[in-house]
């Protein structure tokens, strides 16, 4: 079969066109026809080198998402039949190959049925992004209706995500972007309150819209440094959920005021291979929202096929991207 591989880290121009096997199902495991994929930052982390650690065996196949169609199940298997139409986040991290291919290999356990309402390039836009965000605010909820949750980095992949959830869960909404073009796309996906940053200094909106007592909860969808920010937003005994907190920061603004911090890795069950069923259940629950109407993805302008992914990698560090970036298997 026909793949995009990485031979070694470097540049966007590091992924190469190649003629591989086509996986050898295993017991428990699907092998699908990939329809599409999308792109995600954390390709950029292992490309580069930064992730290292989690890339698959090389030549590696990246690619974490996937919506395609099954055409071999595993011994075992009684889920999934020959034709049933899924999506998921499968592959492309520890030994797991991904879907930049023809073909991926799947866990069972990491899939769901595709809902029936969007195409499979839609589909696929949303695995990661989606479960990433429902493992910050759905499971073991902490957010009450009516509690006030700042979302840093709200117009994101996840960010925009997690402000739906939120609203589903009944909170009033708040986000952070970077840019007036970029708060108009996170109010289109369910933030009320739109913060510009750093024109609005983070003890300026604190002081605005939670009358100087901070916020129920913090989603951090940004991290790094910025879980400083988050902190300070956050008020006593209250809520701080980063996806991203490779950071050396002082945690004493976070001891004062008794502050409960949440870390979300969500490829750790496709490296450690523990859990993995969750991630299906999260997925199906997702489509039922999907399916309703009440969860809705960012999308960019711009597609790409699996030949053009170095051109992809481009064009989202130019910063040019408004949206998850569709990539589609034209091989």
């Amino acid at each position: 079969m026909k793949a995009m591989v990485l031979n070694r880290f470097g540049g966007p121009e590091v992924f190469e066109l190649a003629e591989v096997p086509v996986p050898e199902v295993r017991p428990g495991y699907v092998l699908a026809k990939v329809h599409a994929s999308s792109f995600n930052p954390l390709e950029v982390k292992i490309r580069s080198g930064l992730a290292s650690r989690n890339a698959p065996p090389m030549p590696a196949i990246l690619g974490t998402d996937f919506s395609g169609e099954i055409v071999k199940v595993g011994e075992g298997v009684t889920r999934w039949k020959e034709g049933d139409e899924v999506f998921g986040c499968a592959g492309g991290v520890g030994i797991l190959q991904g879907a930049f291919a023809e073909y991926v290999l799947a866990d069972e356990r990491l899939i769901a049925r595709k809902p029936q309402n969007i195409d499979h390039e839609t589909a696929a836009l949303y695995p990661l992004v989606t479960v990433t965000a429902w493992e910050a605010i759905m499971e073991n909820p902490y957010i009450r209706k009516g509690d006030k949750v700042l979302v840093h980095g709200a117009s994101g992949g996840v960010g925009h995500i997690v402000a739906q959830l939120a609203k589903i869960l009944g909170a009033e909404v708040h986000g952070t972007v970077t840019s007036k073009e970029k708060g108009e796309t996170a109010k289109a996906f369910g933030t009320e309150h739109v913060i510009v940053v750093p024109e609005e200094p983070v003890e300026i909106y604190t002081a605005q819209y939670t009358y100087g007592k901070g916020f129920d909860a913090v989603i951090d969808t940004v991290g790094g440094p910025n879980l400083a920010n988050s902190f300070e937003a956050a008020k006593l005994w209250g809520t701080v959920c980063t996806t991203n907190a490779r950071v050396t920061l002082d945690l004493s603004l976070m001891h004062q005021k008794a502050l409960t911090l949440r870390v979300v890795f969500m490829a750790l069950p496709m490296i450690r291979d523990l859990e993995r069923e969750r991630q299906g259940r999260i997925l199906e629950e997702a489509a039922k929202l999907i399916e309703e109407g009440k969860l809705k993805i960012s999308r960019d302008s711009r597609q790409f096929s699996f030949e053009e992914l170095g051109k992809a990698h481009i064009y989202y560090e130019s910063h040019s991207a408004t949206g998850k970036i569709s990539l589609v298997n034209r091989f």
